[in-house]
């Protein structure tokens, strides 16, 4: 029979899991209605209702609003880290690795999964000072500065040109992202993902390095 010691160990450890699986449950809820209403319209009491829980019982998970939406901004980057950028990472380092990168990011842009608060936590926040902005602001940042190495990589590698602006290949990656979330998503043209490839082959090919007898 197993000490009072290991028991209440066991059971702490049973909770805890419980607890675990009970606030990602809440934090998915949180994400189908944030891609319904944004950042901003989330609300305690909306989110209650949709994981049909009490308020009490997801205040005890996040004690107020704004943790809330921190700790959704917070699950979605590791959603997208997942689905997005350590595919990418097991690619070789350069151009496969960038393409990896970019082309996961625009199939996650017309995904029935992604909620886009990147871009719409943007809007919401973009002159709002706080937690929040300044969780969405590092997420957002910490994406752009994996782009923008594995952009530097190519040039290192040679597979772009040495005078090639890294940083303006990722400020122009990230406009075709948004242009395609825009295009996609709210116009519905049904071939918003084909141009953004395009777009992006084309940034690509301008910053190649020229060689001989290349035309």
């Amino acid at each position: 029979m197993p000490s009072k010691s290991i028991a209440s160990a066991a059971e702490k450890t049973a909770l805890f899991n419980k607890g675990q699986q009970t606030r990602h449950a809440i934090l998915d809820a949180a994400m189908r209605l944030v891609a319904q209403v944004g950042l901003e319209g989330l609300s305690i009491g909306a989110l209650a209702e949709l994981a049909g829980m009490s308020k009490s019982g997801v205040f005890a998970h996040f004690g107020s609003r704004e943790e809330l939406q921190i700790a959704v901004v917070e699950h979605y980057h590791h959603s997208f880290e997942q689905a997005v950028f350590l595919p990418a990472l097991a690619l070789p380092r350069g151009l496969p690795r960038l393409e990896g990168m970019v082309g996961r990011w625009m199939q996650r842009v017309l995904s029935d999964v992604d909620s886009g608060i990147f871009i719409s936590g943007a809007v919401d926040f973009d002159d709002r000072p706080g937690p929040v902005r300044e969780a969405l602001n590092q997420s957002v940042r910490t994406w752009m500065a994996a782009l923008l190495r594995a952009a530097e990589q190519c040039r290192e590698l040679g597979q772009l040109r040495d005078d090639a602006d890294a940083r303006q290949l990722v400020f122009e990656i990230h406009g075709l992202v948004l242009a395609l979330h825009y295009d996609a998503r709210f116009l519905g043209n049904g071939d918003s993902l084909q141009r953004a490839q395009n777009g992006f082959a084309r940034l690509i090919r301008a910053s190649r390095p020229v060689h001989s007898g290349q035309h």
